[in-house]
């Protein structure tokens, strides 16, 4: 069964955050509320007018809440929602591909020094789902 281009939570999640920048920006958000000249100073090579455009979408999609800390000048400290914060389980595996593909093969690790694997599991088979195996990503 094809699905619509607006069914796809694939399409919708990369709407929401897929274009250049917006990732580096929630990552930056990760340890907590930041101003905007915190977060300027936290994503090398950022131009301010295209930070400003990233914190305004990421408000509109309710990835981000700015709250204001000055009035005269009106100023904003900037913090994920939860749906944000979310977000931290698909950076940490985007980190680790992007680690492997560029030969940095040290895996992240827990706190107990154990070397973390990320896998998807069906709780009703009580299996873990290969890589290889054919995925219904369609999420009906």
């Amino acid at each position: 069964m094809a699905t619509r281009e607006s069914e796809s939570p694939l399409r919708d999640a990369l709407a929401a955050v897929g274009d250049r920048w917006t990732l580096l920006v929630v990552e930056a958000l990760l340890d907590g509320p930041r101003r905007f000249n915190g977060l300027l100073s936290s994503v090398p090579g950022i131009a301010s007018n295209i930070l400003s455009q990233r914190l305004r979408h990421l408000e509109k999609q309710g990835l981000v809440v700015a709250a204001p800390y000055s009035t005269r000048p009106t100023r904003f400290t900037y913090e994920l929602t939860q749906a944000g914060r979310e977000l931290a389980g698909a950076l940490r595996l985007l980190t680790d591909w992007g680690s492997r593909r560029a030969g940095e093969a040290e895996p992240p690790r827990h706190s107990c020094g154990t070397p973390l694997e990320a896998s998807w599991y069906c709780r009703t088979c009580e299996t873990a789902v290969d890589d290889d195996e054919s995925l219904d990503l369609r999420f009906v």
